[in-house]
């Protein structure tokens, strides 16, 4: 199993999805509690270089991205900063010191204790640029295989936490590296995890999926999300990516998500809620139902919800919101039409629950790019499938290849005609 996993507390990612709600306009009623969070763990834990990332009049993201009203509620204080400001320095001063001491009267192993607790502190302060710099000085005194993958995965999450998605790339790479050397199971369970949620966070969603769903049974990566996190993450990837079959089998029947489903559709204290106390897992539930059943209707329905009450409140998949959604009426839309070889528009339309109007303009932006193989007929008032026909497709190939394989022999024999006549 390998030493226990060190590095793992800071930075907080819960933080950076209040920094998300905060900076955000249009989640309005959630700014309130996050700036709340936010003001008491900048006070807590002398976060005085997160504090001026945040909320500095000049260029805190609160001023360029989010509202007045965001401002106000997080509002800068020169005093407040100098304070946090005097705090870190005096802090670091000690831990500098320790470090110092433990290289004049003590061995190796001190020196490495006294650096750790430096770059712990500036991860808790969410001090990136130190952090990370410190980490980097740390992990060229470590000599621990395990304790150096640790320390990658907290410069993972320091970019993950400023949503430096090139930064999380680099440390993934390289903590691949780490554990191709030697890493134990756990931590490669656990980077697996990272790799996962990097891949959603960049919409590749087939690449993510089996990476999610894999580390529901050995899940230990508490630090970057809890659990029931986690199942909504993989089941949101798996059914958007999967092939009907594997999303049956990983998705549909795993015992993981069956259990988190049944288990907290009810219960709203695990859920994101709306007034009308429509929970995340109960919407996510139906969404995955409705899709393997074809009850089309009800798919729409919870797809909605689940873009209102998750996909547009997390931070990792509200730039993906409207990509997404359109792509899961895709597969809908195609998923339907497999079965058929003419589909009326307005059978469709009722099958749907829209209008044959609706149906017809949502139909028209995949249909041009071949996203979805069929023709719209409205005089007919009836839907065509055209899918390309395998056996067609394969004499077509052979038939290409044939050319290039006639195209070679006679270059070949053309060359060796050449060398004949040069002989003569």
């Amino acid at each position: 199993m390998g030493s226990d996993p060190q590095h793992a507390k800071y930075p907080d990612l819960s933080l950076a999805q209040d920094i998300f709600n905060l900076s955000t306009p249009s989640l309005t009623s959630l700014h309130p509690a996050s700036a709340s969070k936010l003001a008491n763990s900048i006070k807590e834990n002398k976060q005085a270089s997160l504090y001026r990332y945040l909320a500095h009049p000049d260029n805190g993201i609160l001023a360029q991205k989010g509202s007045t009203e965001a401002a106000k509620l997080l509002p800068w204080d020169e005093s407040l900063y100098e304070e946090l400001k005097k705090a870190n320095e005096e802090a670091l001063s000690a831990f500098d010191s320790e470090a110092k001491e433990a290289e004049e009267k003590a061995g190796e192993s001190e020196v490495v204790d006294a650096m750790s607790k430096k770059a712990e502190y500036l991860a808790q302060a969410a001090d990136k640029v130190s952090a990370l710099k410190a980490y980097e000085e740390l992990i060229l005194k470590t000599p621990t295989l395990g304790v150096k993958i640790d320390i990658v995965l907290a410069i993972i999450r320091l970019n993950m936490f400023f949503d430096d998605k090139l930064g999380v790339k680099e440390g993934i790479d390289r903590a691949k590296q780490l554990v191709e050397t030697g890493g134990d199971w756990d931590r490669r369970n656990r980077l697996k995890a990272y790799q996962g949620l990097h891949l959603l966070s960049i919409r590749s969603f087939a690449e993510a999926a089996p990476l999610l769903l894999d580390s529901l049974s050995t899940f230990t990566s508490t630090e970057l999300c809890d659990y029931d996190q986690l199942v909504i993450y993989a089941v949101l990837a798996g059914i958007i990516s999967l092939p009907r079959v594997d999303f049956k089998a990983k998705v549909v029947d795993s015992a993981e998500v069956l259990t988190i489903l049944a288990s907290r559709k009810d219960d709203t204290s695990h859920n994101v809620t709306t007034e009308s106390g429509v929970t995340g897992f109960s919407a996510l539930e139906s969404l995955v139902n409705s899709f393997h059943l074809c009850l089309y209707k009800d798919f729409f329905v919870a797809l909605a919800q689940v873009e209102e009450l998750f996909l547009s409140k997390d931070r990792l998949l509200a730039a993906h919101r409207v990509y997404y959604t359109r792509e899961m009426r895709r597969r809908a839309y195609a998923q339907l039409l497999e079965s058929y070889r003419v589909v009326g528009i307005n059978s469709m339309a009722d099958a749907f629950g829209v209008t044959e109007d609706w149906l017809d303009k949502d139909l028209s932006k995949f249909i041009p790019s071949g996203s979805l193989n069929c023709t719209i007929d409205r005089v007919g008032g009836v839907i065509e499938t055209n899918r390309p026909d395998e056996k067609n497709k394969q004499y077509r190939e052979v038939i290409r290849q044939g050319d290039q394989v006639l195209t070679k022999l006679q270059k070949f024999g053309q060359a060796v005609r050449l060398r004949g006549s040069e002989r003569n």
